[in-house]
């Protein structure tokens, strides 16, 4: 089993809004600084590292096939350089979990993408990943089970590396596209899946209630990675400060979560005050 001697496993938090303090403009890729500037991603992850994360997230949340078509750049090429810039920064101190996002795209039928196109994206993702070193697969932010289905199968039918994945939910304890956690629980499991739960969209504390129903439809460790709350829409800062999301997620101890971190709005503060409260 991984990580069988932690109690608690931290992930580290957002990437996008911290390369926003790094250069990155509105409309930009973030996943072709890792060509460009390099040593701006790197510092990232640092900092996480610093700050206590056992897992950074690569980043190429959405370096797909598809989605870099016209940027000159391959899915082969961003990951490889994500990869080896997340181990440099890692030092040996963390674990490197290959970030999987979204195609961007909607699938069949309320949309145009086949599953079989959907699982051949995630697929060069994957071993793109497993031959650059990462330690794991990261499927995040998905909202349609079909699309994190051909994601899980993908990556275990074609590489050794471990799924870990989440979906977002909102209010309602539903997807964007319905789908609903006991679902979702089902599914990934049966898909292959070593760890699952949820990210994205809301805090802590309106997480809480999904969160307990993921956990009681499955035997698999928990992930829980809220946002910080909500940008404000001047300033573009969070609603919630680092304490006060530490203190939103103690309560997910009790429900059997064991891997944690933050999305949107989330730095390397967040997890640190992450880390004190739960290790003390």
């Amino acid at each position: 089993m991984l990580f069988e001697n932690h109690e608690f496993v931290f992930y580290d938090g957002a990437m996008g809004t911290m390369l926003q303090k790094s250069g990155l403009k509105p409309g930009e890729r973030p996943d072709l600084m890792n060509i460009a500037l390099p040593e701006a991603v790197e510092n990232v992850h640092r900092l996480y590292v610093e700050a206590g994360s056992d897992v950074i997230c690569t980043n190429t949340f959405g370096s797909n096939a598809d989605a870099l078509s016209g940027t000159g750049h391959s899915p082969e090429e961003v990951i490889a350089a994500a990869v080896a810039i997340a181990k440099r920064a890692s030092g040996g101190k963390a674990k490197v979990a290959l970030d999987i996002g979204p195609t961007g795209q909607i699938m069949e039928p309320m949309g145009d993408l086949e599953a079989e196109r959907a699982y051949e994206l995630f697929k060069q993702q994957a071993l793109a990943g497993e031959k650059a070193g990462a330690d794991f697969a990261a499927i995040e932010t998905m909202s349609d089970i079909e699309e994190m289905k051909a994601a899980i199968m993908a990556v275990t039918e074609n590489t050794h590396l471990p799924v870990l994945a989440t979906m977002t939910f909102d209010k309602t304890g539903r997807t964007f596209m319905g789908c609903t956690p006991e679902l979702f629980a089902e599914i990934a499991e049966s898909a292959g899946a070593y760890a699952i739960g949820l990210n994205c969209s809301l805090e802590p504390v309106e997480m809480l209630e999904t969160a307990e129903r993921i956990a009681k439809a499955t035997k698999l460790p928990l992930i829980v990675k809220p946002n910080a709350g909500l940008p404000d829409s001047v300033s573009g800062s969070y609603d919630t400060g680092p304490q006060e999301f530490a203190q939103q997620m103690k309560p997910f101890a009790k429900i059997g979560a064991r891997l944690l971190g933050g999305c949107c709005g989330t730095t390397p503060e967040y997890i640190r005050e992450l880390r004190k409260a739960f290790l003390g």
